[in-house]
């Protein structure tokens, strides 16, 4: 990810800062470049779902004599195709959207450089920032998709057994969002999604399934 964000910003440097002019035709060229990612994108995003559900099946496996092994294997071999192929696009369409991004703030800024000469340097500068803005959200993604496929994962397979509910956990740092620390121990049914306080602003949403997330869920298993 990191890559496809240095290339985006390798691009924008590319032009000359001066020749704005030439700026519709790196927009285009981030777009073409977009096109092009699908297919890395697609390999790449699938080798990240396979490596989030071993890791899920390990962790129903690791609860052993906790519940049944009935459970266990109904649990194991829940139907989660749907779910994958979802995150799998979702996916695709996210690591895609960096250079669409980038493309569309440069004819942002383009047209605002066209409008107000006076500032025309400033707008340019804007320009070569966007590869910075880039890496930034591919961190961004990176980070929050697969917090967010692992709980979902979780969902998935709790919603096919017929557990209802979990126990919000956090990581228990220091850098864990005030909201999100309130949370820590709380009971969350998987039909409504809590409400948590995001720096503010009320969000309804299951741990770990919101940027930068870093939050899971427990199941709460009937049998122990």
């Amino acid at each position: 990810m990191r890559q496809v964000a240095r290339h985006v910003g390798e691009i924008i440097n590319g032009f000359e800062p001066g020749d704005i002019n030439a700026f519709p035709s790196l927009e285009q060229l981030l777009q073409r470049y977009a096109e092009a990612l699908t297919p890395w994108a697609e390999r790449t995003a699938g080798q990240m779902l396979g490596e989030i559900d071993a890791r899920d099946r390990e962790s129903w496996r690791a609860l052993g004599n906790a519940i049944s092994r009935g459970l266990r294997d109904e649990i194991l071999h829940a139907p989660v195709g749907e779910t994958m192929r979802e995150r799998l696009s979702d996916q695709v369409e996210l690591i895609r959207s960096i250079p669409i991004e980038a493309g569309r703030c440069v004819h942002e800024l383009t047209l605002k450089g066209l409008e107000d000469s006076t500032r025309f340097n400033e707008f340019v500068e804007g320009i070569r920032a966007s590869g910075d803005v880039a890496e930034s959200r591919a961190i961004l993604i990176a980070r929050t998709e697969v917090s967010r496929t692992a709980s979902v994962l979780v969902e998935s397979r709790c919603s096919h057994v017929g557990i209802g509910e979990y126990i919000w956990r956090t990581s228990r740092d220091g850098a864990v969002r005030p909201g999100h620390k309130a949370m820590e121990g709380t009971s969350c049914k998987w039909a409504s999604p809590p409400a948590v306080d995001e720096g503010g602003r009320i969000m309804n949403f299951h741990a770990g399934q919101i940027w930068n997330c870093r939050c899971w869920p427990e199941p709460v298993l009937p049998e122990i």
